[in-house]
């Protein structure tokens, strides 16, 4: 059984009354997750919604060759599994959980039904649906017009945002690999290497403990916005 006050920890239910999210809770399912499990298998014919309560999720896909793309990783509070909730066709993507999970899952019949009776859910929904769209239009103009540091440091800069520490500095820890660059701007690891080598001589970036430590952020935003011509 899930509480209500699991819920409320879901960005998409923290509007919601305390009844409101007991009778929401009482539709769901929760399952917790160990690091490196698969959550949602491409192609998989499954509808179901999910919310991370905690830990951080990979959503991923593999070419023929076995190449890994990462397309984002998703973070405690919030949603995945909703594109083929909403439309019913199958999974566009894998899930792979990142850490230790604890997330609940609704089915496809209770999501249309919740967002039907609570403007604010689905306003949220919606909302982070247009999220993911322009996210993923962001990273398509890349591809087509960026070189490969220039993606670096695009992907680097989208990590600094969401883990600022002052109007100049951000923290991410653990640090990603160069594998995980690597695989979210289709290049090699040894590219990856390359271009941080390059990065923190010049002091954008240096490598604290377990964390990447991304000293000036400004000047990263200064070196995307001119190969962007903005």
């Amino acid at each position: 059984m899930v509480a209500a006050v699991t819920l409320s920890g879901i960005e998409a239910f923290r509007s919601l009354s305390t009844d409101d999210r007991e009778a929401l809770a009482s539709r769901c399912d929760s399952r917790r997750y160990a690091a490196d499990q698969q959550i949602i298998s491409h192609t998989d014919s499954s509808t179901d919604v999910y919310f991370i309560v905690s830990g951080r999720v990979r959503a991923t896909i593999y070419s023929s060759s076995g190449k890994e793309v990462s397309f984002r990783d998703i973070e405690a509070g919030e949603i995945f599994g909703d594109l083929s909730a909403i439309d019913g066709k199958p999974r566009s993507a894998n899930v792979v959980a990142l850490t230790d999970c604890l997330i609940v899952s609704m089915s496809a019949e209770v999501l249309w039904d919740t967002l039907q009776r609570y403007p604010d859910v689905c306003a949220v929904v919606l909302k982070e649906l247009t999220k993911l769209v322009r996210s993923l239009a962001e990273r398509v103009v890349e591809f087509s017009t960026l070189g490969v540091k220039n993606r670096i440091h695009a992907e680097l800069l989208r990590l600094a945002g969401k883990h600022m520490q002052d109007e100049n500095s951000a923290v991410i820890s653990p640090a990603p690999t160069q594998a995980d660059i690597a695989s979210r701007v289709s290049t090699t690891r040894e590219a990856v290497a390359r271009e941080m080598s390059h990065l923190g001589q010049i002091g954008v970036i240096e490598r604290r403990n377990s964390a990447l430590v991304i000293g000036d952020v400004a000047r990263l935003s200064r070196m995307v916005q001119e190969v962007r011509g903005q």
